[in-house]
């Protein structure tokens, strides 16, 4: 039996109730500004309600934010760094980016940070930030962004010229637990230009939970006298006490958690305000109490010569009488760092370059960094807060006012802490899936967590997003939900059916949501939404379209025939051992053959959604007067269907003797539900059974196009559209206006939605790990046989299974360096691939460009570009195992 890691000891104990691993994470927000949790207005505007220029000013309502910062499990208090160069006109307490409607190409953040390594429990963690010496350009990225359109590439804080010289700081900050309340913080600066000298000010505060006009006692910080340290006393109600001890020489500044009413409102403040430190360092206001708060820094004044490096420590401890707290300071972080490399080298013992374990421990910290606490109660969001005056009328028909129900205070997994600060279902499905690697009991929770009743809708719909709980996303809960099931049970032995059980039957009211809402004339072909693809289409496919009539979606139509298949395979394994679920997962076998008969044959009145022609699916417009249009756009709306794929081992069936009898019986009692796709009537490599949507001759002609490079196959992963609409864009006319999209390889050159949106040309992991996972089941029942060209016209003939390997390749290489010691993912970013305190911090991107490999989107959406470490995990264990 495997030994276990320290790591995992703790996991187990944690897991136990034997001892709070988990109560304190990097769970603060990187920007709480800008939510739609903060936005109180009338008319929704979230970015313009609560700007960036009032966060310092103004108190949070439902969550805190900082830099490289943790806090509690219930965010009660929080600790986070702020900087002053003595040149910005504002303390640097947290990042800055660019609103919706500044940025030429959305909302952005304009900062370099990055998350560089932590394990599950948070027993070690670390974070860079780069400051630079001069005034930070806030007013030239906005304007300069502002000024350039929609074909012009973002203007960067890298073009500012502000790191120019090396003038800038590196900000490292670490966290290694002493015990599981006990938190050793180090931060080093390290000058990487000329002597300079920089303020920093570790912060110390309480999440304002007392102003709204609840009971709420309210919390107390004071300063703490012990054997000549300078410390810090936090008193909560709930928490209890904590401890905040400063090595060396600072000072202890103190301030309130409230809102400078005077600077945002022109109303006399009635006590100490939350910009009360900032005013002190930047302007030398006497704006500080020196003894109490519910805020409080120890300030730090250091003069650092040309590429020296400061350190600073400090303990957040629950032990108040600690007379050397620093003597095992040192001793306990190597501890902690050798036991973090204990447990990724026990999650990945396979030969890997050390690149790749490099690439792959930042894609595992990002993912554990991304972690935030989420707290919004949409009821009182709406209602409004006692102590303040009513919101507007209009207010009860504010976004999400039909998610009433929705009570959120937990901690979720984030697409990107800065632009996108909120869970997002079908994100979440997706971080789900390296989580389980690191981290099952976590992972079952996100999936768990999103179908109860406090944020499953009562007529099952689960929430899509903050800004929209009502949009529909790809439904990919039942895949994500059974993947991680298995993942935990490959590598951990263990096989959580309670958690696959209870997740399944809440998916039952889910999938019954979609089939109500969604398949509007019963037919099993579904319609309307936004589906999570940036609206792929010609058109705008959540607004009425502006030809009148409905859209036949080929893609939303798949991913339910995927959710079938996956609810199918649930039920099988839940049928091992109760065999009421082999009833269920006959009727969701049936439900398949009805789906995958639409698609391919919906009947001589309807278009097919497959184009026999051009060996492809489209969508389908139907017009109020009948007429029906193939929409030809060459997209991943024509590959998904490639998703629906599930094989079945023999002995299962063997074992399911019910659900057997019933297969059987429509094979041969309804051959025109079976002939036309992979129906279990054949055995393949193994005695294997294969359901599908595509098969054989459709799989063929449909991954022509795929692996074709003019098209879809780029040297870095499947693009979102071909390359072929680059000399033949698609055109559509309606009423005097033109509706067309072309083959765009990086940035969105249209709105949000419909047209060149993000999704129209860009490589973007989820869709692509879904295809390599797709192929190799389509392998594991075709076998060694079945082999197409890769590329396409190359001559080079490969089995499914390798060329799914070699597309996971191609991912991985977006970040590898490559022949010339580049990383694709930097682009002609020089300073990244050539400046030694640069080329090694890996941005895990929301999507790629889609013919060179560049990063693009949010630049920290470790999310589901988190991936990218269970394609490295995969692509270790098969050269150890010497798969081809």
């Amino acid at each position: 039996m495997t030994t276990l890691t320290q790591e995992e000891i703790r996991l187990e104990a944690a897991l136990k109730h034997e001892a709070h691993w988990r109560r304190w994470g990097p769970y603060l927000s990187d920007r709480q500004w800008g939510t739609v949790r903060e936005d109180y207005s009338s008319d929704g505007a979230a970015w313009d309600y609560f700007t960036h220029d009032q966060a310092r000013s103004r108190a949070y309502r439902w969550g805190e934010d900082g830099i490289a910062g943790i806090s509690d499990n219930h965010q009660r208090l929080c600790f986070a760094i702020a900087l002053w160069n003595g040149e910005d006109a504002i303390l640097k307490e947290r990042l800055f980016g660019l609103t919706g409607s500044e940025g030429n190409h959305g909302e952005d953040v304009k900062e370099y940070y990055f998350y560089l390594d932590n394990t599950p429990t948070h027993s070690y963690m670390k974070a860079l930030y780069k400051y630079p010496h001069q005034a930070f350009p806030y007013t030239q990225l906005v304007a300069e962004n502002r000024r350039r359109n929609r074909r012009e590439p973002e203007f960067e804080l890298l073009d500012t010229g502000i790191f120019d010289d090396n003038r800038y700081f590196d900000v490292f900050v670490e966290y290694a637990k002493q015990t599981a309340e006990d938190i050793l913080i180090q931060i080093q600066v390290v000058n990487r230009g000329t002597a300079a000298t920089l303020h920093v000010l570790p912060t110390l505060w309480f999440r304002n939970t007392w102003s709204w006009g609840g009971e709420e006692i309210k919390p107390i910080l004071q300063k703490f006298d012990r054997h000549g340290l300078s410390a810090l006393a936090a008193f909560h109600p709930t928490l209890g006490k904590r401890y905040l001890y400063c090595q060396g020489e600072t000072e202890l500044l103190f301030t309130e958690n409230e809102t400078n009413t005077e600077r945002l409102f022109n109303f006399p403040n009635a006590t100490y305000v939350k910009d009360g430190i900032n005013d002190y360092i930047v302007q030398g206001r006497e704006t500080v109490n020196r003894d109490s708060g519910t805020k409080a820094a120890a300030c730090y004044l250091l003069n650092i010569g040309a590429g020296e490096t400061r350190t600073i420590r400090l303990r957040l401890s629950d032990v108040p009488n600690l007379t050397s707290p620093f003597r095992t300071f040192d001793t306990t972080f190597s501890i902690r760092q050798q036991e973090a490399d204990e447990f990724y080298q026990r999650i990945t013992p396979c030969p890997l370059s050390e690149d790749m374990r490099h690439i792959q421990r930042q894609a595992f910290a990002g993912m554990l960094w991304s972690k935030q606490y989420y707290h919004y109660i949409v009821e009182d969001w709406l209602k409004g807060d006692l102590a303040a005056p009513p919101p507007p009328p209009d207010r009860k028909r504010a976004r999400n006012h039909q998610w009433f129900h929705l009570y959120s205070d937990d901690i979720l997994s984030m697409p990107d802490k800065w632009e996108y600060p909120w869970f997002a279902a079908w994100d979440l499905a997706f971080h789900a899936i390296p989580l389980a690697t690191i981290d099952p009991d976590f992972a079952k929770y996100q999936l768990d967590v999103l179908t109860r009743e406090w944020y499953m809708h009562p007529n099952g719909q689960i929430p899509a997003y903050e800004w929209a709980f009502g949009d529909v996303n790809p439904p990919v809960h039942a895949w994500a939900t059974w993947r991680v099931y298995k993942i935990e049970q490959q590598i951990y032995g263990r096989s959580d059916r309670i958690f696959l059980e209870r997740v399944f039957q809440k998916l039952m009211l889910n999938f019954t949501w979609w089939v109500n809402r969604k398949d509007v004339e019963g037919r099993n072909v579904f319609q309307g939404g936004f589906l999570g693809l940036d609206n792929i289409g010609v058109f705008d496919r959540s607004a009425v379209l502006p030809t009148g009539g409905h859209i036949n979606q080929s893609d939303g139509t798949s991913w339910m025939g995927m959710y079938c298949l996956n609810m199918l395979a649930i039920a099988l394994e839940l049928a091992q051992t109760n065999c009421v679920y082999e009833d269920i997962a006959t009727k969701f076998f049936e439900h398949f053959l009805y789906i995958a008969d639409a698609m391919n044959h919906i009947g001589e009145m309807e278009a097919s959604l497959w184009d026999e022609a051009d060996g492809f699916y489209y969508d389908v417009l139907h017009l109020p007067n009948g007429q029906q249009i193939a929409l030809k756009v060459r997209s991943l709306v024509g590959l998904i269907p490639l998703f629906a794929v599930e094989t079945i081992e023999p002995e299962t069936l063997e074992k399911l003797p019910g659900f057997k009898k019933r297969v059987e019986w429509f094979i041969q009692n309804r051959p025109d539900l079976t002939q036309n796709i992979a129906c279990m009537k054949s055995e393949g490599v193994g005695d294997r059974r294969l359901l599908a949507i595509v098969y054989h001759d459709k799989l063929r002609l449909i991954l022509q196009k795929m692996l074709d490079q003019t098209e879809f196959f780029g040297d870095y992963g499947i693009r979102a559209i071909s390359r072929y609409h680059a000399e033949h864009p698609y055109i559509f006319n309606v009423n005097d206006t033109q509706f067309r999209v072309d083959y765009e390889p990086a940035e969105s050159s249209s709105g949000l939605f419909g047209g060149n949106s993000n999704w129209r040309g860009p490589v973007w992991f989820p869709v692509n790990f879904l295809l390599i996972e797709s192929l190799q089941k389509f392998h594991d029942y075709l076998g060694d046989d079945f082999q197409v060209e890769c590329p396409t016209g190359s001559g080079e003939m490969m089995t499914l299974r390798e060329i799914a390997a070699e597309l996971s390749q191609r991912l991985i290489g977006i970040f590898l360096k490559n022949s010339s010691s580049d990383r694709p993912v930097y682009g002609s970013t020089q300073k990244f691939q050539t400046d030694l305190h640069w080329q090694d911090l890996i941005l895990f991107y929301e999507y790629f460009h889609g013919d060179n490999g560049a990063g693009i989107g949010a630049s920290h959406q470790t999310g589901w570009t988190g991936l990218v470490a269970q394609l490295i995990q995969q692509f270790g264990e098969d050269k150890e195992n010497k798969v081809p």
